[in-house]
């Protein structure tokens, strides 16, 4: 099935890419070729952006401070914070640089992966202050990670790997088991979040290395991987950039957060949440975006209709990362199941948009879904940073934790009446 879907993939590439071509020349915008052999052995210098309209050329990410921020700072970060009545955020650790995604142990150890520097991090307790431990060094992009059965998954680009006996091993994890390592090595839209489900599988992401063009068949997809044995499946195809997702606790379904392609305006098109309902079903990507927009370049025939649409559209250049179905107890009642989102926040944008919490409300269904900001602060003026929350995990005691790879901290948001 494998080889046959890949042949149908490239043929129509091969087919449509004439009309595609003369689409993007109409529209002013580079041409690329992406279905070739010859785009992945020698791609175009500016491969990952690509496609900008004149409107949007100058705009770069921008990069946080190398050290994280100080003490200092964080304090009077969350000073500036707003939270709905009730709520209250403070610093829950400091010196966490780059933090991704995070993970509880069994014994109350915060797991933290990271971005760009390689490093995945343990936040212990002792004495009252919290200790972060450095407890894995040079690997290529860890953004993802999971803790189940004593042991610490970690997802590094091109592998899943297996850390056994964790907590009681944090000063020497070994090299560790790879478990997984069907996967291609791009790092560029590469790093990667991982998501369990009752049966102890991870829901895995595979984004395209580029902004736009018609991926290579291993990647646009969301597979469903089995740590035990290895296995894999394609449950989601037509996928950008997710780096965020949860298994909702009603119905067993995958929600996950999508990143939408750039260069196309400051207001359009909309980053979004999804959810996955049936197997093999398709986002759009690279022929429509936010369930109603056909791309200037690659729509190539096609249109929205014949693709699953958003749940909810949640904004232009927001990106949304880490999310978490709220299932404790702490919040008030009318916060139980509702998703929280963890928007990472813009860079080509001339006005900076994201970079908050947010509140979404749906049914189980997908259906009647409806957003609000629930923390908001961490920008000021156009363009100016505090931080850039990057993932969400919620406490024992229901408070939620929040990691910001910006200013190299976990925040704490409470709740008491």
């Amino acid at each position: 099935m494998k080889s046959v879907f890949t042949r149908s993939v490239i043929a129509c590439a091969a087919v449509l890419a004439i009309g595609a071509v003369q689409q993007a020349s109409a529209q002013g915008l580079k041409k690329y070729e992406s279905g070739s052999k010859e785009f992945w052995t020698n791609p175009p210098p500016d491969w990952f952006l690509g496609d900008e309209t004149e409107a949007q050329k100058g705009l770069a990410p921008p990069s946080g401070p190398p050290t994280g921020a100080s003490d200092a700072e964080l304090a009077a970060t969350i000073k500036k914070i707003k939270l709905p009545p009730g709520f209250k955020i403070d610093v829950y650790a400091s010196g966490v640089l780059a933090a991704r995604q995070m993970a509880w142990g069994d014994n109350g150890t915060l797991f933290v992966g990271s971005f760009g520097l390689g490093n995945v991090y343990a936040i212990t307790d002792k004495d009252g202050k919290k200790q972060v431990k450095t407890i894995l060094k040079g690997l290529k992009m860890p953004t993802g990670l999971a803790f189940q059965n004593g042991a610490l998954y970690v997802i590094d680009i091109d592998k899943l790997i297996r850390y056994d006996n964790a907590e009681a091993n944090l000063d020497n994890l070994g090299s560790g088991k790879v478990v997984y390592d069907d996967m291609p090595s791009y790092v560029a839209h590469g790093w990667k979040y991982l998501v369990a489900d009752k049966d102890g599988w991870f829901y895995v992401p595979f984004g395209p290395p580029f902004n736009i063009g018609i991926p290579p068949t291993s990647v646009s997809q969301i597979r469903r991987v089995d740590p035990k044995t290895g296995n894999a499946e394609i449950v989601a195809l037509g996928v950008r950039n997710s780096v965020g997702g949860d298994v909702d606790p009603r119905t067993g379904k995958d929600w996950f957060t999508e990143n939408a392609r750039d260069w196309i305006s400051d207001d359009m098109p909309s980053d979004k949440l999804n959810m996955i309902t049936k197997l093999g079903e398709h986002f759009g990507y690279p022929h429509c975006h936010q369930g109603d927009m056909e791309d200037p370049k690659f729509a190539m025939g096609h249109k929205c209709s014949e693709f699953t649409p958003p749940v909810l559209n949640l904004g232009a250049h927001v990106a949304p990362l880490g999310m978490k179905f709220y299932t404790g107890d702490q919040f008030p009642a009318e916060y139980k199941n509702n998703i929280f989102i963890a928007e990472h926040g813009s860079w080509n944008r001339h006005k900076y948009q994201g970079a908050l919490i947010k509140r979404v409300i749906v049914d189980p269904d997908g259906k009647n879904a409806k957003q609000e900001d629930f923390a908001t602060g961490f920008i000021e003026g156009d363009q100016g940073y505090l931080g850039r929350p990057a993932d969400i995990v919620l406490a024992k005691d229901g408070s939620m934790l929040i990691a910001d790879d910006w200013a190299g901290a976990i925040y704490r948001i409470s709740y008491s009446k």
